[in-house]
């Protein structure tokens, strides 16, 4: 196992106390001194800073490892969601990759915006800056020319967009209501925690977490139309936060009261059925993400990873209660594309924790990197 503190590493830690200096498109603080070759793959970090919020660019290596590329202002606020300490978006999501990777966005919750840029490498050149039509945004999914930002503020919203030639357009009359009672910042137990497109395009799921313990669906219609209204179907564990999708277009969720993972059949009427639910006896199984049919939850109050897998039908099973031990304050997640390697947040230490994916779902250490701004949180690799 690597344990290091780079040069580069501090850079990011210093650059980023500063970011408030950062102003527009292609400025960066630092830039990577390797070739364009090796500049092909990388990790991004959103800071969350309330003074001026930016994203840390890595370059991710052949062997897993990262190092620090470049900071780049979003040209916005960050912010954090009542009550949260380690996770000032509480959610997942914060920042994605869209479009084949060639576009990033951002989510700026104390402006109330997204930022987008485009990607070269670990280079980052900021192309927009756009209302997320609501309150605090903290989550962003996209299918094929649709990107959609969840609003967690207020009564919650979502709202659709078109990408293209690098630029987000809302859709007209593409904005819908969750119905929530939330403040702004909403409390970090009670926000949307996730907004997804289901693997087939058709349908829209969001968390709501205790707000009404549910997952709401939207149906998404020719031209990105959502239907008026979600169905909502209530979560079997309290605190539903974050999901992914598995090989069969399932949803494999994070249910946090009793750090559970739960399964739901997605039926094509937009309801959820449950597959099977299961604990791995931890603290706060928040985030979650997914490699090799393996799906690997978050445990923020145990600075630990839990390992899942599933059965023939489709009910989660528990394979390792510690698949990893990570930081303080463990967070949000990202798989590299090759599905190689694990990269982990602990907003608590301020940490990424680096792990070899292994195909029976195993975890190696590969590395740590310290001096990441403490409660970061938002990651995306490519």
């Amino acid at each position: 196992m690597k344990l290091h503190t780079t040069l580069r590493a501090a850079s990011a830690m210093t650059l980023t106390l500063g970011v408030g200096l950062f102003t527009f498109a292609g400025s960066a603080s630092a830039t990577s001194s390797k070739g364009s070759q090796d500049q092909e793959h990388a990790v991004f970090l959103e800071t969350d800073a309330a003074s001026g919020n930016a994203v840390l660019s890595y370059h991710r290596a052949t062997d897993g490892t990262i190092s620090f590329a470049g900071s780049f202002s979003t040209g916005g606020n960050g912010a954090t969601a009542s009550g949260a300490t380690a996770d000032p978006l509480a959610s997942q999501g914060g920042l994605t990759l869209v479009n084949d990777n060639r576009e990033l966005i951002a989510t700026n919750p104390g402006s109330d915006t997204l930022s987008v840029f485009s990607v070269d490498g670990t280079r980052l050149d900021l192309v927009q800056q756009i209302s997320s039509q609501g309150l605090f945004p903290d989550s962003v999914a996209s299918y094929g020319k649709y990107v959609t930002v969840v609003n967690a503020g207020g009564a919650g919203s979502v709202a659709e967009f078109t990408i293209k030639d690098g630029r987000l357009a809302l859709l007209p009359d593409q904005v819908r209501s969750l119905g929530l009672t939330n403040t702004t910042p909403p409390d970090f137990h009670h926000s949307a925690g996730q907004v997804g497109y289901s693997p087939d395009g058709q349908h829209l799921v969001i968390t709501t977490k205790l707000s009404t313990n549910a997952y709401d669906v939207f149906s998404v219609g020719d031209h990105g139309t959502l239907g008026a209204a979600p169905v909502v179907t209530p979560a079997v564990n309290a605190l539903p936060f974050a999901f992914v999708f598995d090989a069969a277009g399932n949803v494999v969720a994070a249910e946090a009261s009793n750090s559970s993972v739960t399964t739901y059949r997605l039926n094509g009427n937009g309801t959820l059925t449950s597959l099977g639910t299961v604990s791995d006896g931890a603290a706060a199984l928040c985030w979650i993400s997914t490699a090799n049919g393996y799906f690997f939850g978050s445990n923020a109050g145990s600075a630990s990873l839990s390992s899942f897998t599933e059965n023939a039908v489709g009910a989660p099973q528990l394979v390792n209660a510690v698949a990893a031990s990570t930081h303080a304050g463990t967070t949000d997640s990202v798989v590299s594309p090759d599905a190689k390697y694990l990269y982990v947040e602990s907003g608590g230490a301020g940490t990424v924790d680096v792990f070899a994916v292994s195909a029976t779902g195993s975890l190696s250490p590969i590395e740590t990197v310290f001096n990441v701004p403490p409660a970061s949180e938002g990651i995306a690799a490519s």
